[in-house]
């Protein structure tokens, strides 16, 4: 059987990025990429030995399936273009710009039964991964999701270009509709919201503080959680979490894990432990392309589909609908 063929459309500095570790992929010949700079994808072509395809017309034509990797304001013509020559997609976050593009592309990939992937890398973030075998329940999380300026990432709100990383999670954790959201935020170095910080409060009760920027000294992508009888720290920057968790005082600790004392009062008193879950070694946009592929040829669902993008482009369209309000700015 030969390989499923792919091609890329968007050859800017992430789209670089896709080409050269698509290339590793496995059970998946990348033909070509496009691009409306044509120097750009000619050199792009070249260096990774592909085809700079004349127009995008073409490169569906010659491929089962298309990375899209261009801004997201083109987004929607794009992938909808790809759906109506039946060509199964990829798009990074956010899934499009406006909520009822996202919802019309989920619909149409739904009924021509095309696989509808959106790039929230986030999820296959080392740190994330490793905590697959345990049982989270989070009923409190914060995030903190901090970066140096960069221009490439302000033609769009910092919620949809950072914060939308952890909206993802999020939802993905807390398995109930989120009914209050509160948020503020400020423009400092471009015209859009460059700080938020938005409060989330779900049905179930559960509460996400999330905070993102864009004009940072230093870099941090950071997560807590806080659940029944455990704490739970993901660092995104490096791979790793970590587990504090309670056990109840009677019998004896397991030797895997580090003892941190005690914690509470009388009868409620429990054992504090600490574990740090074996970090696996994930490339994660690998990662993310491998899992593509596998839906590609399986038809299958992907673990983040476009209703997921829908979900948290409805939640960071919320977000900065409650922080316009406030300050007045449009993006």
């Amino acid at each position: 059987m030969n390989n499923l063929r792919f091609g890329i459309v968007g050859v800017g500095h992430l789209g670089r990025l896709h080409v050269r570790l698509f290339k590793e992929a496995e059970d998946a010949d990348l033909v070509g990429v496009f691009d409306l700079e044509r120097e750009k994808c000619q050199v792009v072509a070249e260096e990774s030995g592909v085809k700079c395809f004349d127009s995008l017309d073409q490169l569906l034509e010659n491929v089962d399936a298309v990375l899209v990797v261009t801004t997201t304001k083109s987004h929607y013509d794009i992938v909808k273009r790809a759906f109506e020559k039946n060509k199964h997609v990829f798009v990074e976050k956010p899934i499009t710009e406006k909520i009822w593009q996202a919802e019309e592309l989920v619909e149409i990939a739904e009924e021509k039964e095309l696989v509808f992937q959106v790039g929230h890398i986030e999820r296959f973030n080392p740190a994330l991964i490793s905590l697959e075998k345990y049982k989270l329940e989070p009923m409190f999380i914060q995030t903190d999701r901090l970066a140096q300026f960069n221009p490439r990432g302000t033609d769009v709100a910092v919620v949809l270009d950072l914060m939308i990383h952890d909206i993802d999670i999020i939802l993905s954790l807390i398995k109930s509709k989120v009914v209050d959201i509160r948020a503020s935020g400020v423009a400092v170095v471009s015209d859009s919201i460059d700080i938020a910080n938005a409060r989330l409060e779900f049905e179930n009760g559960a509460v996400a503080n999330v905070t993102a920027s864009r004009i940072s000294q230093k870099k941090m992508r950071k997560m807590r959680m806080f659940q029944r009888d455990a704490y739970i720290s993901l660092d995104f920057i490096t791979g790793t979490s970590e587990i504090y968790r309670l056990l109840p005082k009677e019998g004896e600790l397991p030797e895997e894990f580090i003892s941190y004392g005690e914690m509470g009062v009388g009868e409620k008193k429990k054992n504090v432990i600490y574990e740090q879950p074996e970090t696996p070694e994930i490339n994660a946009m690998k990662h993310e392309h491998a899992l593509f592929i596998r839906a590609v040829k399986e038809k299958s669902k992907p673990i983040v589909s476009g209703k997921d993008g829908l979900r948290a482009l409805k939640i960071a369209r919320d977000i900065i609908e409650a922080i316009e309000e406030k300050t007045g700015l449009s993006n």
